[in-house]
């Protein structure tokens, strides 16, 4: 389910979307779909950047389905639940066995929901526990310093008029070079 050697965030995905502003509006008018890919896609950047393993819990809404894993990156990939659990019972059960040891626990378990009892349950079995608007704002800093951090990379290469050329122009300075 996921690797040991990075810290593991479960987020509470239709907690989520109903407690950020912005998903909730996107779910109204376009439909809970919706709603799910602009999470997903605000996790994916997030994910790597922190080095978490990123699991998004949805319930499987009532459907009588079995349970499914969708891979979306390396770092991020999607739970739906089976259509007699829900995300809260799935979570627990993950932390449940973080807290028993299981093999291949990882060295950190947070929890993203904004359900109290679920941070009470999370927080009791030695998880972490992050609100949805700490988890917003998060996002929002960690896409703020990867911005900056290609805004420098992208100064500090275009002091050199090498840099600035064209492939084809840079392979004739270089020969020209060698002589």
């Amino acid at each position: 389910m996921y690797s040991h050697h990075y810290p593991l965030l479960l987020v509470d995905g239709y907690n989520i979307i109903g407690a950020w502003c912005s998903l909730k509006n996107t779910r109204d008018r376009h439909g809970l779909e919706q709603a799910r890919r602009e999470l997903v896609e605000a996790l994916i950047n997030y994910t790597a950047h922190k080095g978490y393993k990123t699991q998004v819990v949805f319930d499987s809404q009532y459907q009588k389905s079995p349970c499914s894993l969708e891979h979306h990156s390396s770092h991020l990939s999607i739970y739906f639940t089976a259509w007699t659990q829900t995300a809260d019972t799935y979570i627990e059960k993950v932390c449940a066995s973080f807290f028993h040891g299981k093999t291949a626990a990882p060295p950190r378990l947070i929890v993203a929901t904004s359900d109290r009892d679920q941070q009470l349950t999370v927080v009791g079995y030695g998880a972490e526990w992050m609100s949805a608007q700490v988890l917003s704002s998060d996002i929002q800093t960690s896409f703020s310093q990867v911005k900056r951090k290609q805004r420098n990379s992208q100064r500090s290469q275009g002091r050199f008029l090498f840099n600035c050329l064209d492939a084809k122009s840079q392979e004739r300075l270089a020969r020209w070079r060698q002589g």
